[in-house]
């Protein structure tokens, strides 16, 4: 039996929990939907994310002092789509979604009461496609104790970025030759449903692949 096929109907049966994990450098946030964590020591307590290098939100977190970790439900369906199915370096995800800075300026997304922040402690790469940021707890919010979103209900048909996209962390900016040709994987119809939602939310920024040397749009408040 193939080994590699029988370890991912390994983990499928795991089925382990979804959450969004979001970072800040300077001006630049990012944030992404990551499905390995777990807490990695009970004496000093540490947790444990591991970070894809093909996503801005890793390029951005080898620049913060905090990550924060936000805890889905099933009714998160709209933020999973918005921070798993499009790249931060296509869009700003922020514009479409309430959040208030945390600690370090760390992103908190309102729409998750349970999250917890942490200060980074040391970064691990084995050479791998993910790289290991491990943190100490200086901040936790609890909400109502709910089920969470597992792998199992949280498939999507693509990612904003293939785990192969490995831009070099060199700046923040996103625009690294393959950030400026990735179109986000989300399909047309599901962007329209977004920016509307958005809209109606007081967030207004139009989700549509731009040309490589277009401006982004800027974020129009419509709440009054």
């Amino acid at each position: 039996m193939n080994a590699t096929a029988s370890f991912d109907d390994f983990v499928a049966r795991l089925d382990g929990s979804l959450v969004v994990v979001t970072a800040a450098a300077g001006d630049q946030r990012a944030g992404c939907v990551v499905g390995f964590h777990t807490q990695c020591s009970i004496e000093p307590v540490r947790y444990a994310v591991w970070l894809s290098k093909a996503n801005l939100t890793y390029r951005v977190s080898l620049f913060a002092e905090h990550v924060a970790i936000h805890f889905l439900t099933g009714e998160d369906r709209q933020l999973f789509e918005l921070f798993g199915g499009t790249s931060g370096d296509r869009t700003e995800k922020f514009a479409l979604c309430d959040w208030a800075p945390g600690p370090g300026g760390t992103p908190l997304l309102t729409a998750c009461p349970t999250r917890a922040v942490l200060k980074v402690e040391s970064r691990w790469d084995d050479g791998s496609d993910h790289v290991c940021v491990v943190g100490a707890p200086v901040h936790v919010e609890l909400g109502p104790a709910v089920p969470p979103m597992r792998l199992a209900a949280g498939a999507l048909n693509d990612a904003g970025h293939a785990a192969t996209e490995r831009p070099e962390p060199g700046d923040l900016t996103g625009d690294h030759e393959s950030a400026r040709h990735h179109p986000d994987a989300m399909g047309e119809g599901r962007r329209e449903e977004l920016e509307q939602a958005a809209a109606g939310a007081g967030h207004a920024v139009e989700l549509g692949a731009r040309q490589p040397d277009e401006e982004p749009p800027a974020p129009v408040d419509r709440r009054d």
